[in-house]
């Protein structure tokens, strides 16, 4: 069953451009000029009910805004959208008590109160059970190891400390829907990796739908076996994560272990050198051509072991964005 849908989801914003100095403000009260930009583009696809997906992009690229669609946070320009069977934008109760969106880089936690204050305030909030919630928060803040913080003032707590209690908040009248707008930005690799693996947990024991936004690729790699990838407000891939490799990785890293290095100019031929020490060599070699130099190296040297590796997943990824980033700009050239 689909717990997320989308179709043709578009979102326009309309800003007004002001003319510079006083004179400009003057002009502009009997003549205003706006430009449009479209931040979401016919926006189609279907999650179903327990999948995690990643949804990627370039800054601006649109994610943001479709999640807050999806929300209901914002009123679609056209399109239709369904979560859980329910019209986001419609704001219904009973929707607005099956979904939750945490935003990496804005707080619902009050500042000067103790996380556990702001827990107390959405029980009420929600009609949580006094019962349901302490074994709820008992178990969100085991699984996030900060039993110990709940009664410090939020503003003390570290940045990390404070999206576990933002997804502990997020999470505590159970909603079937979590939308995730990079929950790991700005966190040291231990809290990231904290972060992750409740993600991961949490997932799979409550099977709840996530849609998940990052740019740190660790964590689509260890989360998501589907992406979809946004940019220019538009869907371009929609697949596995291993698809990605296979359709836009147009290179190898294949890494020799010989006694004898070859000549910088032979390398050359051969592929890009990306490292050369004693007794290593690391080469970036078109797929197509793969067979052909790692011949052509047991042929002409004496070769003690080899590896053949994919190119990094965020390197693809960078090289995707860049691509289409030029694509886009050439489109709009007149």
């Amino acid at each position: 069953m689909a717990a997320i849908e989308a179709n043709q989801l578009t979102k326009t914003f309309r800003t007004y451009q002001k003319r510079h100095g006083f004179w400009g403000s003057v002009y502009g009260l009997f003549r205003r000029e706006f430009t449009e930009t479209r931040a979401a583009s016919n926006i189609t696809f279907t999650i179903q009910e327990g999948e995690l997906v990643g949804f990627l992009g370039p800054n601006g690229a649109g994610k943001t805004t479709v999640l807050k669609m999806l929300s209901g946070l914002l009123f679609p320009s056209s399109g239709q959208a369904k979560v859980l069977g329910f019209t986001p934008w419609e704001r219904k109760n009973d929707y607005r008590r099956q979904f939750s969106l945490v935003m990496g880089q804005k707080n619902q936690l009050w500042w000067d109160l103790p996380a556990k204050d702001s827990f107390d305030l959405n029980r009420e909030i929600y009609g949580i059970e006094r019962a349901t919630f302490n074994r709820k928060l008992d178990e969100l803040s085991k699984l996030l190891d900060v039993e110990d913080k709940l009664n410090v003032m939020v503003r003390e707590l570290s940045l990390g400390e404070r999206m576990k209690m933002e997804l502990i908040a997020s999470l505590l009248h159970s909603p079937r829907v979590l939308l995730l707008d990079e929950p790991t930005i700005g966190l040291d690799v231990v809290s990231q990796k904290k972060v992750r693996e409740f993600i991961r947990e949490y997932n799979r024991v409550h099977k709840v739908t996530i849609l998940l936004t990052s740019h740190y690729m660790m964590d689509i790699e260890e989360l998501c076996e589907r992406v979809i990838i946004i940019d220019h407000g538009k869907i371009f891939f929609d697949g596995k994560l291993s698809e990605i490799v296979n359709r836009f990785a147009g290179h190898k890293i294949l890494h020799f272990i010989c006694k004898e290095l070859p000549a910088d100019e032979a390398l050359a031929q051969m592929g890009e050198v990306l490292e050369k020490k004693a007794g290593s060599i690391q080469l970036k070699v078109p797929r197509a051509q793969v067979a052909a130099v790692c011949r052509e190296m047991f042929t002409r040297y004496t070769i003690e072991d080899i590896n053949i590796e994919e190119v990094p997943i965020e390197d693809i990824i960078r090289q995707i964005f860049h691509t289409q980033t030029e694509v886009y700009a050439k489109t709009q050239t007149p």
